[in-house]
């Protein structure tokens, strides 16, 4: 079943084949990540055959038949709508709550406000007004409209990691979790995260559509398993970040079938159950944050023993090679050269290895003058870069 699974995820996640657009891509895979916003962009270089910049510039920004948008454990993901629907509905809207009732004990706690809830009820009109006045803005110019944007909040206090965040920050962070506003255009280039805000109605000409949070849940597996499938209900879990209640309504919504894994049990689809057949060899340098290495929790089955190296403290992949289904070593670009570089973490075959050394050279020409750093550095990362 092991190699089936590998077998699966190169077909399936763009790697043994290209995939048709960087939109479909983003469709085939549930979403692209976008806490990193270099990544999006690798991860569709990666999957798109002669992919460039402005065609993800485009579809953002021009079309913008994908957004950039919280969904779900409250990460980024760049969707199309049909996918952003779903999502918003089935995890975007259960952050939100939960985000508020932060903000105002922040607020109220720090002496920002007696009344933290009126205090945010106020500004978020007023930050929605400055939205649909302006068109768009940073929050940079946000700030020069709205003295209340000006004030600071503790956060992590005692922690090593502990610091200030902008009350703008978290106001707008809210309002992005509660479905009202997106990130637009950055500032600056591609791998910026300075990003412009706007109102969501304003961008794509209305709302999302609503749909029952039940039904949502079980498109949004669904949609999972047809992806990721088979897979544990461990990874179903921590994919979405539900609970196990509301993850077992959805996984007996859409008939999960129970599949003998080398390792355990695993769920598909009722009408995926047979192999998907041999594909050709297939070699790829994904990005860390990248939603292969990211889409399942036990990821014994494709990391091996590699995890250590090749994931931070909190659990983000880096940087990582791939060969025909299974992680066998990391990359990185080196900023003063901006040469890509990469170390394999097992033996493999001679051919692979000038097939990794022509996917470097040509991510390395593919990247002319821009330097991407991972914004979660791993172990291996760092050893590569230094």
């Amino acid at each position: 079943m092991t190699e089936e699974r590998r077998a699966r995820l190169g077909m399936r996640h763009g790697l043994a084949g290209p995939g048709e657009s960087v939109t479909e891509v983003a469709r085939d895979l549930v979403g692209l990540h976008s806490s990193d916003p270099a990544t999006v962009y690798l991860s569709a270089h990666a999957r798109v055959q002669d992919f460039s910049v402005p065609e993800l510039e485009h579809a953002l920004y021009e079309d913008r038949t994908l957004l950039r948008m919280l969904g779900m454990r409250r990460t980024m993901f760049v969707v199309p709508h049909d996918v952003a629907a779903v999502m918003d509905a089935a995890c975007t809207k259960l952050l939100a709550p939960a985000e508020r009732r932060r903000l105002i004990r922040m607020l109220e706690d720090q002496g920002v406000a007696d009344d933290g809830a009126a205090w945010l009820a106020d500004v978020e009109a007023k930050t929605m007004a400055a939205l649909e006045a302006r068109g768009e803005a940073t929050a940079t110019q946000l700030r020069s409209d709205m003295p209340e944007f000006t004030e600071s909040l503790r956060f992590g206090e005692g922690k090593t990691w502990g610091g200030f965040v902008g009350v703008s920050t978290r106001v707008l962070f809210f309002l992005a979790t509660a479905g009202k506003i997106v990130r637009a255009r950055p500032r600056g280039s591609w791998i910026s995260s300075q990003y412009r805000w706007v109102l969501l109605d304003d961008w794509i000409g209305g709302s999302l559509p609503e749909i029952d949070r039940d039904e949502a849940q079980a498109e949004l597996v669904r949609r999972w398993l047809a992806a990721f499938g088979p897979g544990t209900f461990t990874d179903v879990k921590w994919w979405t970040g539900w609970t196990v209640r509301d993850t077992k309504a959805a996984l007996d919504a859409v008939g999960a079938v129970e599949v003998e894994l080398d390792d355990g049990v695993g769920l598909v689809l009722p009408d995926d159950l047979g192999p998907v057949g041999e594909s050709e060899d297939w070699v790829a340098l994904l990005p860390g944050l990248d939603p292969t290495p990211m889409g399942w929790k036990e990821r014994d089955w494709y990391f091996g023993n590699h995890v250590e190296p090749l994931f931070d403290r909190n659990g983000n992949a880096g940087p990582t090679v791939w060969w025909n289904g299974r992680v066998v070593g990391g990359w990185a670009q080196r900023k003063d050269t901006g040469e890509v570089v990469y170390r394999l973490l097992e033996d493999v075959p001679s051919e692979v290895v000038a097939t990794v050394d022509a996917k470097a050279g040509a991510l390395r020409n593919w990247l002319g003058d821009v330097r991407v750093t991972s914004r979660f550095p791993t172990p291996l990362d760092q050893e590569l870069r230094a």
